[in-house]
């Protein structure tokens, strides 16, 4: 909205003595961009650079108190927890029974929350309250015009994912509430039923149609209060071993969950031994699939005149991220499968660069005991999805938190994270999970950085004897007196 995008490190300084909980905020800058798989467009409200910085402040104020309430499954936007960690809690909750399913959506969350009912809620002293009022109230500036926001917040803040949880946050309790008034102990009503939420996506669990079918309605009349309701296009019954309209299993973040009968696949049994009839498998869903393929395409595409090297260094971050987000569920089939249609891609490629030749001898070389691997002279190779080992995620515990004190554990688990980079996380093994700088365990909302001990500008090489992870604040201050810098700019004049 000011015009500004960046600060130099003056303006920051500047900057940080002007923030002040004093109750104003500056209209936000509505920008839409397109929902994945749809025509639909999402509208983001982008705050001020001031704006966003004491949002940040303020979350750092709020989310400690709250990250201490929040029902343990909740998953979505809180710092050390994943989507892998609300699949783990699916399969904890289908894994020894067949049961219903309602995947439900919210319609509009961000847009449509109560405001009243939200600061009720947050029930904060009176200056905070203002502060968080103001930038629920701030507007927002769409093609030149100014427009009020009644309710809602901003998609595109700091401190708006928070809100929305906020916001949710009692929907398992009252469905446990529920759960209690059914027939048996109150305990095992409660371990039956299970509902799971990644931000506004959540799934209600249980053996019984009718207890499934009651859950909506009382989470849809939960919903009411907050000003939210669900969307209908987006919320179905369904069931993870038997057919229910053509339907078996569900889909959640990107993940396919279903139950297959004996025969194909081998029977799990429960903790007693005995045979359920039945095994769960959690694959990437084919929408999924198809998306990444249409990715890659698109990009080898784009690349039909650039170097070979050119086109591995485009691909290779999109396979390593998409295979390490599915590499601790059931997908050696499906890697194995994008690879033969990535190859079938790049086969196509060759194709047309060679006048019909796919070019064996420029683009596909032998590299150790696998032959036809699609890499350079130099020794550039394109990763393969089947490359990537499969590792199950062990989910975070329920009531765990960040601000827990519990360092150990949680250093322990930023370092076993699926999407951790390789290097990031043999580090973290290394040091074991402290930061040889401070003496300070990491935690899941550190940010750290990979450090040369010795600087390569002063003979330094890389290699992980001459590596090691720190805090961005303690690199910074290694990097000011290792010498570094002085050798920089010698070289430089």
């Amino acid at each position: 909205m000011d015009g500004v995008k960046s600060l130099t490190p003056k303006q920051r300084t500047n900057l940080v003595g002007k923030l002040k909980l004093e109750g104003k905020a500056k209209p936000t800058r509505r920008v839409h961009i397109p929902k994945p798989g749809t025509a639909e467009t999402r509208p983001l409200g982008i705050p001020t650079i001031s704006d966003r910085a004491l949002q940040a402040l303020c979350k750092m104020a709020l989310e400690p108190e709250w990250e201490a309430k929040f029902e343990p499954n909740s998953y979505g936007f809180r710092p050390g927890r994943s989507c892998h960690d609300a699949v783990g809690a699916i399969y904890n909750c289908v894994r020894s029974k067949a049961k219903y399913v309602l995947d439900a959506d919210i319609a509009k969350c961000f847009d449509r929350i109560d405001h009243k009912a939200l600061l009720t809620k947050i029930a904060t002293f009176p200056t905070m309250r203002q502060q968080v009022k103001s930038w629920l109230k701030a507007g927002y500036c769409d093609q030149g015009n100014l427009f009020p926001t009644n309710e809602g917040t901003p998609q595109g803040g700091v401190i708006s994912p928070l809100l929305a949880n906020i916001a949710l946050h009692g929907m398992e309790a009252r469905v446990m509430q529920y759960a209690e008034t059914l027939k048996g102990k109150k305990r095992d009503n409660r371990y039956a039923l299970g509902l799971i939420r990644y931000a506004d996506d959540f799934v209600i669990i249980h053996e019984d149609l009718n207890v499934v079918l009651k859950c909506k309605e009382i989470i849809a009349d939960w919903l009411s209060d907050m000003g939210l309701e669900l969307k209908p296009s987006k919320t179905r019954l369904t069931h993870t071993l038997n057919e229910i309209e053509g339907n078996v299993g569900f889909e959640f973040l990107g993940f396919h969950i279903q139950q297959h009968k004996v025969g194909i696949y081998r029977c799990a049994n429960n903790t007693n031994g005995t045979s359920l009839g039945f095994c769960t498998l959690i694959t990437p869903s084919k929408a999924k699939v198809k998306s990444h393929l249409s990715k890659i395409a698109e990009v080898i595409d784009a690349h039909k005149t650039a170097p070979q090297a050119a086109l591995i260094s485009r691909l290779n971050p999109i396979i390593r991220g998409w295979s390490n987000y599915y590499s601790t569920v059931v997908s050696k089939k499906t890697f194995n499968k994008v690879d033969k249609l990535t190859y079938d891609k790049l086969k196509t490629w060759a194709k047309r660069r060679g006048k019909g030749n796919i070019n064996k001898e420029k683009y596909w070389r032998t590299v150790g005991d696998r032959n036809w691997c699609f890499s350079t002279e130099n020794g550039l190779e394109l990763k393969q999805h089947s490359d990537a080992p499969i590792v199950r995620h062990i989910k975070v515990k329920g009531v765990a938190t960040p601000f827990d004190g519990n360092w150990i554990y949680w250093s322990k688990r930023r370092g076993e994270y699926p999407e951790t980079p390789n290097r990031v996380a043999s580090l973290i093994k290394r040091q074991k999970g402290i930061c040889p700088h401070c003496g300070l365990y990491f935690t899941s909302t550190d940010i750290v950085e990979v450090d040369h001990i010795k600087p390569t500008s002063l003979g330094g090489n890389d290699t992980y004897e001459n590596l090691q992870l720190l805090h961005k604040h303690c690199h910074d201050t290694k990097t000011a007196t290792d010498g570094s810098i002085c050798s920089k700019e010698g070289v430089k004049t």
